[in-house]
Order: C-alpha cells, then structure tokens, then sequence
C-alpha cells in the first residue's frame, strides 16, 4: 500500500469515525471494524483485473465503492447510494481527497440511465438474484460483477450462472462473469 492510499485511508477512517457518531452512516462504529471493513473491501485487488470503470451499487458510506476508488485513482467509479446524509458524506471525502474519479448518484440504480460498466460491485445490499435483475442496464457480456457476500452466497446461485466464490474467513466474494474461470 503506497503512502497516498494510507493517507486517503486514515482521512477516511478518521472523518468515518466522526460522522457517524451523529449521522449513522455505517455499522461500523469502532476503528477496528472500520480496518476490517477496509481491508474486506481491498481484498478483491490480489484476484480481480482492475477495470476501466466500476459501479457500486448501494455504497452506503463507501464499502466497498470509494475504498476502491482510493486504490484505483484511475478507474472510474460510480457512486450509487439514494440516501442523502451517505451521499454528503461521499461527497465531502471526494472532494477533500480529490477524487476526480469518482462520480456520486443520488438515487436508486433503477432510477438512473443506462450506461454499461466493466465492472458492477455491492456489499451487503440484497439477494444477488435482484443485483442481477436491477443492474441489467448497466452491464453486458463482458461485465465483471463483484458482489461481496455471506454464507448464504451458496443459496444464491447455481450453476447456471457462470462464476466463482473466493471464500476468505468472513467474507464470500461472488464474480459473476464470461472473462473468470
């Protein structure tokens, strides 16, 4: 990890930290959880080929979406979160890390324009078999869907679906896609 992406982290972290003693922005209160968080979101690094542009779906305060975005200063990365107190906290760290590449939607996915994306990710948001259905305007044969998941990822797919689960102690990390096996 090079110094920017640990700066950017801390500010991050810190300013986390902060926000949601009042706003509530994540389930992560604590700067332990925070770093498990991080380092839950940076993990797909060591075994994904880094896109051209990516979209989160439902980042909430920026897992795994902006942590990306900090790592990947030359992918573009979209935002999308419908809450407007997540949103101003997205907005406020773009703009003090000056993340040119990223780009903030308030809104629901099904409420914005189609545009396709190399790569689609989602943490914890819902079933993957509604991630497929609601992202069906942003992607296309070549798309990379990146969904970071539970236990229950196994119920969630079968094998009519071409992907792969790389499973680490907490977490299930489920791509979706024709370029990953």
């Amino acid at each position: 990890m090079d110094d920017r992406l640990k700066s950017d982290l801390e500010f991050y972290k810190k300013t986390l930290l902060a926000w949601n003693k009042t706003h509530n922005l994540s389930g992560a209160k604590d700067e332990r959880t925070l770093d498990e968080f991080i380092e839950d979101a940076l993990f797909p690094l060591s075994f994904i080929k880094k896109p051209k542009n990516l979209l989160d779906i439902g980042t909430g305060a920026g897992f795994p979406g902006l942590v990306l975005a900090m790592a990947m200063r030359d992918t573009e990365v979209y935002l999308v979160e419908p809450l407007a107190k997540r949103v101003s906290f997205l907005s406020y760290i773009k703009a003090k890390l000056e993340l040119k590449n990223v780009t903030i939607l308030r809104a629901k996915l099904e409420d914005t324009p189609p545009k396709v994306f190399e790569m689609i990710t989602s943490r914890a948001v819902m079933s993957t078999k509604l991630l497929l259905e609601i992202s069906k305007n942003h992607r296309d044969e070549h798309t990379t869907m990146l969904f970071y998941k539970g236990e229950r990822v196994y119920e969630e797919v079968d094998e009519s679906i071409k992907h792969k689960i790389i499973k680490t102690k907490n977490r299930h990390y489920l791509l979706i896609g024709e370029d990953i096996c």
